[in-house]
């Protein structure tokens, strides 16, 4: 039985194996799944503390069989478990690959010149070496026809194509990031937890020029259907940013509210004023707005 290899080498190698299928299978998203899941730590761990138990156990297994033996049998058994394990494969890759001669075989490439005791080897190239070489001269055969000769693209198309899909990734994720939105990708926000946010801003900013029930004061009546600026989400986006008409509307919030609150207030102004009766509605002004 040859010593095939160490304890400390085969459990670091199982566990990383089972780490990294675990890895593999468990769908974590762009995070690491023992982050995501802080359980697994928890099953690697107890997945470490099998793997050290049952080398102990194959150890005491081992060393109790090893007493019910005779000393010739155990004397065997100590010589051929002392025999190391040959990767000949390998060995011969390596020496393909290098090219090196073994010390006894110098003499024959040894050159016939002296200096001072010191002699010189006529070794060739290494095989590496050479199979490299060749291999970047059919790169640059196939580099040659593909760019130059069939014109297959060039950088600035190449450029150019990165950039497209760069920004459309841009705008994908500009429409599930509230804090990166605008005027132009702006949407109605619905959930509950958004329509409270902005009932609080309206509240804290917006009640002393609209009223609190929207029905308008120094500010506009928010109630009806008549829209300065144009209505929908996006026009009264981009009402509450940069402010109303020069000069006499209102000043532009984008520097005192975040692009996420904008939109939050916008949304509570179009889903819980507008279309309700006030108490004291202002006058109407602007138009009357038919779009989304």
């Amino acid at each position: 039985m040859r010593n095939m290899s160490p304890w400390w080498i085969r459990v670091p190698l199982i566990f990383f194996l089972i780490f990294g299928l675990m890895e593999y299978f468990i769908d974590s998203g762009d995070k690491p799944a023992f982050i995501e899941y802080p359980i697994t730590l928890f099953f690697m761990l107890m997945v470490l503390f099998l793997l050290i138990g049952i080398e102990l156990i194959l150890k005491s297994v081992e060393n109790v069989m090893f007493q019910t033996l005779s000393p010739d049998a155990q004397k065997r058994y100590l010589e051929a478990k002392s025999e190391q394990w040959e990767w000949k494969w390998g060995k011969a890759f390596w020496k393909k690959i290098t090219g090196n001669k073994a010390v006894e075989e110098e003499k024959e490439i040894i050159l016939d010149h002296n200096y001072d005791g010191i002699r010189e080897l006529d070794n060739n190239l290494p095989p590496w070496w050479v199979y490299m070489f060749y291999g970047t001269i059919i790169f640059a055969v196939v580099y040659l026809a593909r760019f130059h000769v069939f014109n297959d693209y060039t950088q600035d198309m190449e450029y150019e194509q990165e950039v497209a899909e760069a920004q459309i990734a841009i705008e994908a994720y500009k429409k599930t990031a509230k804090g990166l939105v605008d005027a132009n990708t702006v949407e109605l926000l619905t959930e509950a937890s958004d329509i409270k946010a902005g009932g609080a801003i309206y509240s804290a900013n917006c009640v002393a020029c609209h009223m609190p029930d929207g029905g308008g004061g120094i500010g506009p009546n928010l109630t009806d259907e008549y829209w300065i600026l144009g209505g929908g989400i996006k026009n009264v986006f981009h009402t509450i940013s940069e402010g109303g008409r020069d000069g006499k509307g209102m000043i532009a919030w984008k520097q005192t509210l975040k692009p996420v609150e904008i939109a939050q207030v916008a949304s509570y102004i179009l889903s819980e004023i507008n279309g309700k009766a006030p108490a004291n509605p202002k006058a109407a002004e602007g138009e009357i707005w038919t779009g989304e």
